[in-house]
This record gives C-alpha cells, sequence and structure tokens, in this order.
C-alpha cells in the first residue's frame, strides 16, 4: 500500500514537471499572420502583425520589434517600389531561434 502511494506520488509529480517544464523544453513560437507571403502594397505602406510566444527578443530585419505581453506585435512599415523581403527572428532565453520570411511587393 505504501509503495503504491509512494509511486502515485512520484508520477503525479514528474506529470506536473513535465506540464511546468513544457514552455521551455518546447522552444520559441513565431506565426505572421500578416503580410502573407507574395502580397501586392500598391501604397508600399505595410501593416505586419503577428504573435511570438516563449521569446527573449524578436526582430524585424535585425531591428527589434515590439511586442505586448502577450506576444502580440503590430508595426507599420514603408517600402520602396520593388520586391522586399522582411526576415523575422525569435530568440528564446536559451539562444534557441527561429526564422520566418515574408516577400512583399511593392508595383510601380
Amino acid at each position: 500500500m505504501t509503495r503504491s502511494l509512494i509511486i502515485l506520488v512520484l508520477t503525479v509529480l514528474a506529470g506536473y514537471g513535465l506540464v511546468e517544464a513544457w514552455p521551455l523544453i518546447a522552444g520559441p513560437s513565431l506565426s505572421i499572420t500578416t503580410p502573407r507571403n507574395g502580397e501586392s502594397f500598391p501604397g508600399g505602406i505595410v501593416n505586419v502583425a503577428g504573435t511570438a510566444s516563449r521569446i527573449a527578443m524578436l526582430s524585424l530585419d535585425g531591428a527589434p520589434v515590439l511586442h505586448d505581453e502577450n506576444g502580440s506585435f503590430s508595426p507599420t512599415l514603408t517600402f520602396p517600389h520593388g520586391a522586399s523581403l522582411l526576415t523575422f527572428v525569435a530568440i528564446d532565453r536559451f539562444g534557441r531561434r527561429i526564422t520566418v520570411t515574408r516577400s512583399v511587393f511593392v508595383p510601380d
């Protein structure tokens, strides 16, 4: 009886530890909702929006991006005529990174 109780308690503690450690194990997550890849913007003004989780730093083309406590961000950028490539990089506190790229086009 005592042995079964000890095994049950250890199993519950191990399960709880895995649930609490999951954000550390999973690494960073990055989702870009706009712009879609290859999207055209006649005016050259691009509203970027997305969500990042489990991150310590978020950058867009090497410049830091401000995000709220939920990980949402929405900067507005202006681009010249032609094609441009946006490179998003999210890094967690352990140095693991995820990179997402989007191409946008501004017609003449």
